[in-house]
């Protein structure tokens, strides 16, 4: 239905609009000089959400804006069409790193600002740079790899089902509404699900903007944690992949 060359501008603008509103409302809330510093993990939930309604209604006309290597995943098992997996993959990826380099130009002064400056008014200690990873890629709270793992797992599960369900849902995708109800379903992992890990569900979205951060010359960023980041990979390519199977067992 759609060409190598839709599929690949199309994830790749779409996943750009996804990283750069998501890493964008991480960055806003995150660094120091930001007019929304400390506004909350409800904002970064609905950031996220609005990110992926923007990237998946734009990617759509042309790649139908998976955006994500686990719902292509998912749906590849479900169809048995897997020829143009691969453009997906790299239009997602290319794209997630182009995002992570727009939110970085959008916020470039916050991020240039991110040093220790003299003093604090009491003259004890030399103000703290912020770390900067997290407004990249994810994070969890308790390092323990089984139970990152399992719950990138479940909560990618948790998105993908539904993704492949919508579709059988009449009239969704001719009228739009199924973009709009995958949005609100990465909402709702984001305030029930991601509080352990910061919900990757995603592995573009992860690997990508990780590997942007590696490379931009941001003063004391911090460390790129690579040794967590197969955490945030495997566990939503196992998450797609069971979604599809579920999927095609159940329904």
């Amino acid at each position: 239905m759609y060409s190598n060359r839709d599929i690949f501008v199309g994830e790749t603008i779409g996943t750009a609009l996804l990283i750069l509103l998501g890493a964008g409302v991480c960055a806003a809330v995150t660094l120091k000089h930001s007019k929304a510093k400390a506004s909350g993990w409800i904002v970064i939930a609905f950031g996220w959400g609005f990110g992926v309604l923007a990237g998946a209604y734009t990617a759509g006309p042309l790649s139908g804006g998976h955006l994500n290597p686990a719902v292509t995943l998912g749906i590849a098992i479900d169809t048995d069409k897997w020829d143009k997996v691969w453009v997906y993959l790299l239009g997602q990826m290319v794209g997630a790193m182009l995002g992570a380099v727009l939110a970085y130009l959008v916020y470039m002064a916050q991020f240039n600002a991110n040093v220790a400056r003299g003093v604090k008014d009491d003259d004890s200690a030399p103000d703290e740079p912020t770390p900067t990873l997290g407004i990249f890629s994810t994070i969890p709270e308790i390092r323990n790899p089984v139970a990152n793992l399992i719950t990138e797992i479940i909560a990618t599960i948790a998105l993908v089902l539904p993704v492949l369900a919508f579709g059988l849902t009449k009239g969704l995708g001719q009228s739009g509404t199924q973009t709009l109800m995958v949005a609100f379903v990465v909402v709702g992992i984001g305030l029930s699900l991601g509080g352990p890990t910061g919900y990757a569900i995603n592995p573009a979205r992860d690997l990508g903007p990780r590997i942007v951060h590696t490379f931009l010359p941001i003063p004391n960023k911090g460390t790129s944690d690579w040794s967590y980041a197969w955490v945030p990979v495997a566990g939503p390519l196992i998450g797609g992949a069971l979604s599809g199977l579920i999927y095609n067992a159940a329904f």
